[in-house]
């Protein structure tokens, strides 16, 4: 499961990152591209993708223990 949750955590960065890139118009060539929406979006499934990883970092360090 802290694999799992690594990897959906890494993803949703990744995806989010692009959504705020696309948003913010840095990375053009899709339909989000210089669209606010997008750029929230991004931000959201960025803390979120954040909030998972460091979530099995946590379930990592208790079994350590």
């Amino acid at each position: 499961m802290k694999a799992a949750l690594r990897v959906l955590g890494v993803l949703l960065m990744l995806l989010g990152a692009i959504w705020f890139l696309q948003g913010i118009n840095i990375l053009p060539g899709s339909f989000m591209t210089g669209q606010i929406q997008w750029a929230i979006n991004g931000s959201a499934v960025f803390a979120t993708g954040l909030v998972a990883f460091l979530a099995a970092r946590k379930l990592g360090a208790d079994k350590d223990k």
